[in-house]
């Protein structure tokens, strides 16, 4: 999902990515419990920058995320999902990954230079094309609706606005396996100290 991104013309193909997570010993059945691992099989898969992200997207993180979506990269999120693919908390128990491939800021006053109005949706504005521009300025941590993520789970094909805070929320709540998946008899590849420690927390950034 994120290689298209990063190589629009050689997208490597999903069952290829999961062969070489399961040879390397990420996964046994597609599942990835440990960021860390995710980045590894990027950099390897990719050939892109890996940087694991630990403590939230929230706080000191928050501006760091947002540069990177701004700058065009794209980031990776655990986090918990409902049967609409939105973000939700339940413990880590509906734990899948997420893409973000940009950002919508809402910003006060005109945007500087480097930036287009969208033809059809006065009020929206646009990188343009080729041009410097100055990194927007962006919302005060705490405002509700300023900021949403362009993202989609891994699987789907439709990208969604998720609001920032529920995904940041969803990722901070991911400590628990699956009760469904414990008892279905099937192998699965966990980490030392469990989801908590493979995926709460954390994010990964991808950068050519």
């Amino acid at each position: 999902m994120a290689g298209t991104l990063l190589a629009p013309r050689s997208g490597t193909p999903l069952e290829r990515l999961v062969q070489m997570a399961m040879e390397r010993g990420y996964t046994a059945q597609g599942e990835m419990f440990s960021v860390t691992d995710m980045g590894r099989l990027a950099q390897e898969a990719l050939g892109c920058q890996a940087e694991v992200l630990y403590g939230g997207l929230g706080g000191p993180n928050r501006d760091h995320v947002l540069q990177h979506l701004v700058a065009g990269h794209p980031l990776l999120i655990p986090y918990d999902e409902d049967f609409n693919h939105e973000p939700c908390q339940r413990k880590g128990h509906k734990a899948h990954w997420a893409v973000s491939a940009g950002v919508l800021l809402g910003v006060q006053g005109m945007p500087s230079l480097g930036y287009e109005e969208d033809p059809e949706l006065p009020g929206l504005f646009h990188p343009a094309p080729g041009t410097s521009r100055q990194p927007p300025s962006l919302p005060e941590e705490g405002f509700p609706g300023a900021v949403y993520l362009l993202a989609k789970q891994g699987k789907s094909w439709h990208y969604q606005l998720w609001d920032y805070d529920q995904v940041r929320d969803s990722n901070l709540q991911l400590t628990d396996f699956s009760p469904s998946r414990a008892a279905d008899g099937r192998e699965y590849v966990v980490p030392v100290g469990g989801v908590r420690a493979g995926l709460c927390g954390q994010a990964l950034l991808l950068r050519p």
